[in-house]
This record gives structure tokens, sequence and C-alpha cells, in this order.
């Protein structure tokens, strides 16, 4: 079965069921509201492996730098536990593809608009792809893979310890939730 991005429904404590257009707007609201600042849009996916199944989260995220942050998750579940590093890397980095891939060169660029049209000094905004892999560890020979299928996108890869979206706050609720 696909999901379809539309009827995916993201969260956070504050907020529950929500599709990614409210999503979309509540961010929009946020910038608006300081647009001469420094934002950062990061899109990053854990999982855990249970002895049934597979638990994905994915995370949007809106860091105002120095200023705090808000992120909304969504969880998908694969019925079945995934026991290969490289299955699980790549399945980790389809579902944030398959959400910074909504975020189309026209919804960027009406964040961006956010902040350029203000009076004053104009803010900034940066577009991240987060990976839940890094230098050290079995992941590392996964590295060149995953940054080259992000590459795809408008969004910056990073990787640990950069990529905070998957390995901090959609991490957070993937142990919640397996």
């Amino acid at each position: 079965m696909i999901t379809i991005i539309t009827t995916k429904l993201f969260r956070n404590s504050l907020y529950k069921d929500l599709t990614i257009d409210q999503v979309y707007k509540i961010l929009l609201n946020l910038i608006r509201q300081a647009p001469h600042s420094e934002y950062r849009l990061s899109i990053g996916t854990d999982s855990q492996v249970g002895k049934r199944e597979t638990v994905f989260v994915t995370a949007i995220h809106l860091h105002r730098i120095g200023r705090g942050a808000i992120g909304f998750f969504t969880t998908d579940i694969l019925p079945r536990p995934i026991l290969s590093l490289r299955e699980k890397i790549y399945y980790e980095t389809s579902k944030t593809l398959e959400i910074a891939s909504w975020f189309t060169e026209e919804k960027m660029d009406l964040m961006v608009e956010c902040i350029l049209t203000t009076m004053g000094r104009p803010g900034d905004i940066h577009f991240e792809f987060h990976l839940d892999i890094g230098t050290s560890g079995p992941t590392r020979e996964l590295i060149g893979e995953m940054v080259s299928i992000a590459r795809g996108t408008g969004f910056e890869p990073k990787i640990k310890p950069e990529s905070y979206a998957a390995t901090c706050y959609a991490n957070r609720y993937t142990k919640k939730l397996s």
C-alpha cells in the first residue's frame, strides 16, 4: 500500500491530526511573525525495529535560530522488522524524500518571500534534509548513496551530528511508539 502525502497526519504536543497543508500554513505564519530572523527548516526520519514491525517517524522541524523551534511528526508502521541496516536507512531516506518532495520550489519560494518582502533587514532560511547516518559506525558506508538521493531535492543534506531532525527530534518519538 502506497501512502499518499496529502493523507498523512502530523502532530506535536500542541496539535493533533494536521494535514501537511495545515503544517505548512503554521510554518508560514511563524515566519511572517518574525521575518527578520534566521530559520532552518529540516526534515528527517528515524526508525525503530521491533519484534513484529518497524516504526518510522518523519519530522518537519522549523528552528528560529536563537529563538526556539517548532516541530511536527508523522508515523508510518511497516508490519515486519527490517533486519538489514541498508534497507532500514533506505526506508528512512525515502520517507524523508517523500515529505521533502512536497515542498515544491513554489512552496519554498513563498517561505523565502515572507522573509524578503519585509522592511529593513531581511532574514534568512535554510532548507535541510537530515539523514540518520554518520561518519562513525556502520552507516558510514551509506553516506555517499544517501547524500546523492538528498541532493535531488532543494534541501541541503546533513548527517550526524548535524542531522538533529532525524537523530534527536524524530528519534524521541520512535522510542515512545515502539
